[in-house]
């Protein structure tokens, strides 16, 4: 997002008869006094990573729709938690969709589309499931989101100011690299897997819905 221009300041002579009224006249009509600097115009998304074109490498600040607009930037962090998060249910969701047919250890799984496959899941797995999903999202409210205001039932801002979205320290592999460019770079290479993959799971299941049948034998290959 391109800054705006500061205001060039303007000096007036030092004496006390001629050069007062001139100034004061000159800000009262809006002319040129010395007034307070024009601020400076916040980053794109105040600098969160994930606006630069895999194609070129070069910026893009896409918003067409204005969803940035007049937008606090705890506000905005916390367009970008949701994005995140929903990127990375995303990608699992994709990867589900590609191996469900040919891998499928935790019950016997009948074949067919995985939106069939989902009411067939032993009582079991939806317990696990529910107690590891609850889990992760309790310690992940816990360490970006603030406590509630115990009379107002809300919280001041919904995020912790000077939470960085999506870093809430879960690294096991060691694999986020220390030198802040190449951070960057990942976090970058993460929303653009996370987009594509929101697309791909969502395509795979209004596919599935309007064939009722798997990717597989959608595209001719059903042994896949």
């Amino acid at each position: 997002m391109a800054l705006t221009l500061s205001s060039t300041p303007m000096f007036a002579f030092a004496g006390r008869v001629v050069a007062r009224p001139k100034v004061e006249a000159a800000m009262q009509f809006g002319g040129f006094g010395g007034g307070a600097k024009s601020k400076k115009e916040p980053e794109f998304a105040y600098g969160l990573p994930g606006n630069v074109n895999i194609i070129g490498g070069e910026a893009v600040n896409w918003d067409p729709a204005g969803f940035l607009n007049g937008k606090s930037e705890l506000e905005v962090f916390r367009f970008r938690e949701c994005e995140l998060t929903h990127g990375r249910v995303g990608m699992l969701a994709a990867l589900g969709f590609i191996v469900q047919e040919k891998f499928h250890p935790l019950f016997s799984g009948d074949g067919g589309p995985a939106i069939d496959q989902i009411p067939q899941l032993p009582v079991w797995l939806w317990g696990a499931m529910t107690a590891i999903i609850g889990a992760a999202e309790a310690y992940r409210i816990n360490v970006a989101f603030r406590e509630l205001d115990g009379e107002k039932l809300q919280a001041e801002t919904a995020l912790r100011p000077g939470y960085i979205p999506g870093q809430i320290g879960f690294d096991p592999l060691g694999l986020a690299p220390t030198d802040p460019a190449e951070f960057r770079e990942m976090q970058e290479k993460e929303l653009a897997h996370a987009r594509v993959a929101m697309t791909a799971a969502a395509i795979f299941l209004l596919q599935e819905a309007i064939t009722k049948d798997t990717w597989g034998t959608a595209w001719g290959i059903p042994d896949f």
